[in-house]
């Protein structure tokens, strides 16, 4: 490939759209606690039946729970599937996790060497606290940015100082009385000094 050829902006523009299209994917699903939840299964499932070789020396690190790590990698990997296809049972999946984490402690080696236990566990909350974004509504946004607008211009007009003022000093409130003294009910703020 020729590092002075001209770049179209159509030979890149597929990669920009698939982009976007993923974000968009990822976007309406709790996509971390799902990519969280399966990672974590991969290491609970795969040290009980690995094999660590150092020179000459081969290190099983099976245990009796064999079994039952496989069971308990493969459900994790299944519910962090499951976050990215059906949001709808994101609880579900994810005290479940969290639940399968906790187990995977005495189970499978302390949790796939607690690198499946703690990414379980964050994909499990992370699953319990997301919350489907609510769609935009351009026109209540096009109302509410209006009614803010018009909130921030009479704001602006109150503030101004009155014209018979030239000194800029604050006049009375409206529920205020002119002429205040120390005796009347509107001395000191409103509050009365009465010991």
């Amino acid at each position: 490939m020729n590092p002075q050829a001209p770049v179209r902006a159509a030979d890149d523009a597929w990669l920009t759209v698939v982009y976007y299209q993923f974000r968009a994917w990822r976007g309406r699903r709790p996509f971390w606690a799902g990519l969280f939840t399966l990672l974590g299964g991969v290491p609970i499932a795969y040290f009980p039946y690995a094999d660590l070789r150092l020179g000459n020396v081969t290190l099983a690190m099976a245990t009796t729970g064999g079994a039952g790590a496989l069971i308990i990698g493969v459900l994790l990997i299944t519910l962090g599937l499951a976050l990215w296809f059906q949001q709808t049972i994101r609880v579900f999946a994810g005290v479940a996790a969290i639940l399968l984490a906790l187990v995977s402690i005495p189970v499978s080696n302390l949790g796939g060497f607690f690198m499946g236990f703690l990414s379980s566990m964050i994909g499990g909350a992370l699953a319990l606290s997301w919350a489907p974004g609510e769609p935009v509504d351009e026109e209540a946004e096009a109302a509410e940015a209006e009614a803010e607008a018009e909130a921030a211009a009479q704001a602006e007009a109150k503030a101004q100082v009155p014209a018979g003022n030239p000194y800029g000093i604050p006049a009375p409130r409206d529920t205020e009385t002119a002429h205040v003294t120390e005796t009347t009910a509107h001395a000191d703020g409103g509050r009365n000094s009465a010991g």
